[in-house]
């Protein structure tokens, strides 16, 4: 699995990310990217974006990042097909780059939240696929702005569509106010676009990774696209042709 992690001024978890595909999963094609640079290179599977405080998060966060050099590359790869995984503040410059839908705001209690967190796995997809779905799994969180918002008809095709992929609840699977760490509309951790492509999620599954963490649930994110890339696209370019790398995308759903 040929992974690029991208890493902007401030990232903090480019390193956790890159133990977990790079030693932990054991995927050796393991590489960062700066954020300066024009291209995430050829023949690449996985595109990560960590998590953070880009660019100190002046401004909004995630909203100078998505104007790094490197962003304009993943913004092409992930309109063509390529897949992409953002993590926290990852998640952040993914809404801002208009990759993923919806907005990350203050939490509701405008308080900075680092704790474990549950979430419920709501579909199988290829970021999910080795994770059945009713999953509870347990990962940490640690953001200031991770109130997920959108307007009410993208919240509607966001349940239409069945993007959203995580929700917070209780240790039991419940869905309740209680476990809903920032005030996220509908209890919504983590989204993927309709093409199924790109993923966001608040919580930390690359600091989740080894029991001795205090939790192994986040590696399953990692394995899940290790089935995918292994059993369904090794050999073929992400960054090929276009056209056919969508249908064949599109097939495989």
């Amino acid at each position: 699995m040929r992974t690029r992690i991208v890493v902007f001024p401030g990232s903090n978890c480019d390193r956790d990310a890159m133990h977990a595909v790079k030693h932990v999963l054991g995927e050796p094609d393991t590489e960062f990217v700066w954020h300066k640079e024009d291209s995430i290179g050829r023949d690449v599977d996985l595109v990560i974006l960590p998590g953070g405080f880009s660019y100190g998060d002046y401004l909004r966060t995630g909203a100078i990042a998505r104007f790094s050099p490197v962003m304009k590359d993943v913004i092409r790869y992930a309109n063509n097909g390529g897949m992409v995984l953002g993590i926290c503040n990852g998640f952040q410059v993914l809404c801002e780059s208009g990759l993923l839908p919806g907005v990350l705001i203050r939490n509701a209690g405008l308080q900075f939240v680092c704790k474990e967190v549950h979430l419920r796995v709501e579909r199988s997809v290829r970021f999910t696929e080795e994770i059945p779905e009713g999953t509870i799994l347990r990962m940490p969180i640690a953001h200031g702005e991770g109130n997920y918002i959108a307007d009410d008809n993208v919240l509607a095709d966001l349940e239409s569509n069945r993007q959203v992929l995580f929700r917070y609840v209780d240790r039991d699977g419940n869905l309740t106010r209680e476990a809903n760490p920032n005030g996220s509309i509908n209890n919504i951790a983590g989204i993927v676009s309709k093409e199924k492509n790109v993923m966001g999620l608040m919580p930390h599954p690359e600091r989740a990774c080894e029991a001795m963490l205090g939790s192994a649930d986040g590696l399953q994110i990692f394995e899940s696209l290790r089935k995918y890339f292994s059993t369904s696209l090794r050999g073929a370019s992400i960054v090929g042709d276009a056209k056919e790398r969508r249908s064949n995308l599109v097939l495989q759903e």
